[in-house]
């Protein structure tokens, strides 16, 4: 254990130029959305504070969360993991396993009492004194409250860890629960998506190294500088939903072109996370910018909110529940009501002033 280096330090160590130092400085400013004058604060976190301790914990998931964060490329992973932060038990990654990885995650819970994050990957179980996920012998559930207990902060990882996803689809029968409903009494902070984007999960990390608390949130306890703005928004394939332009099977000609992926079941217009910003893989994709849409996978209930491939669901009209096609429909009508009558009004205000020229010259 003993004192942990700073990040200048191990750059240096690893023969990181200062230029190249900086320019992950400044990065990092960006994708948390910060402005400009904080970056020397970065710069001065990143030169003075020693690495975040963090226990990283499984529970009911599919390691997805990992498969991405390893992925980051914005800083690279192995940066991120051997000299940004001191992951010194996650039980996935580690080579150890068993008492011995055990007796780690508790002599870091000793040494850095208050000062730790605790990293969750995955729900737990409530049923059965949460049996149907078990850590050496001991209930997720229990190790989960155990390592909160003194931690400093808590992050949720993923979709599963967030909002409870397929674990917690009905009827739920293990009583699979998001990690904010056990661990109340702690700062936590919620990084949706299945899994989520790998320089999400790292700028959160990042964010609490420089500043000492979790970046702004919103009212689902979501980073805003990575929720703040839908899919819909940023997509380049928004001028064809304004356009009404879109695709209506996987083989047809509008589907190579391109067209808005709507009516294909995409959520892209309801989900709030920075894909089609920030894309995946080193800014190459998203699975919109792949021809499939958007899942909706950062958003709570996703898994039971009806056919992936069926566009959005039915929604309530004044008082009647009508579908998105008959809403337009009546919104032409409308238009075509509101445009004749406009034209009615307009030929009755010109017979009166042709009347009353008459009247004038006569």
């Amino acid at each position: 254990m003993g004192k942990q280096p700073t990040y200048a330090e191990i750059f240096k160590s690893r023969g990181i130029s200062r230029r190249d130092f900086l320019k992950f400085c400044g990065l990092t400013s960006v994708s948390l959305g910060l402005a400009p004058s904080l970056l020397p604060k970065i710069i001065h976190a990143m030169e003075t504070n020693p690495r975040t301790p963090v226990i990283w914990l499984h529970g009911l998931e599919c390691t997805c969360c990992t498969e991405s964060f390893i992925r980051s490329s914005h800083p690279i992973m192995a940066d991120i993991i051997l000299n940004m932060i001191s992951l010194d038990y996650d039980d996935t990654l580690s080579a150890a396993a068993g008492h011995q990885l055990e007796e780690v995650r508790r002599k870091i819970m000793r040494e850095y009492k208050g000062k730790y994050i605790l990293a969750c990957e995955g729900n737990a179980p409530t049923k059965d004194d949460g049996v149907y996920c078990l850590v050496a012998g001991d209930s997720y559930l229990n190790v989960l409250k155990e390592t909160a207990a003194d931690a400093a902060a808590v992050i949720a990882w993923g979709a599963c860890a967030t909002f409870g996803c397929v674990q917690n689809a009905a009827p739920n029968p293990t009583g699979a629960v998001p990690v904010s409903e056990l661990i109340t009494d702690k700062p936590l902070v919620n990084v949706p998506g299945c899994p989520p984007i790998a320089e999400v999960m790292t700028g959160v990390i990042t964010h609490y190294h420089t500043f000492g608390t979790l970046p702004e949130l919103d009212r689902m306890k979501r980073p805003r500088a990575f929720y703040g703005t839908r899919i819909h928004d940023k997509c380049y394939r928004r001028a064809f939903y304004d356009a009404g332009m879109f695709v209506r099977d996987f083989d047809d000609e509008s589907t190579r072109k391109g067209w808005c992926l709507y009516k294909m079941g995409c959520k892209g217009p309801t989900t709030y996370n920075a894909c089609s910003k920030t894309e995946w893989n080193e800014g190459i994709s998203f699975p919109i910018g792949s021809g499939h849409p958007c899942f909706g996978c950062a958003a709570p209930g996703y898994w039971d909110d009806g056919p992936f491939y069926t566009r959005l669901a039915d929604v309530s009209f004044l008082g009647t529940d009508m579908n998105a096609d008959k809403i337009g429909v009546i919104a032409v009508g409308a238009a075509a009501a509101g445009a004749a009558a406009h034209a009615a009004v307009t030929a009755v205000r010109k017979k009166k002033t042709g009347d009353e020229n008459d009247q004038i010259e006569g």
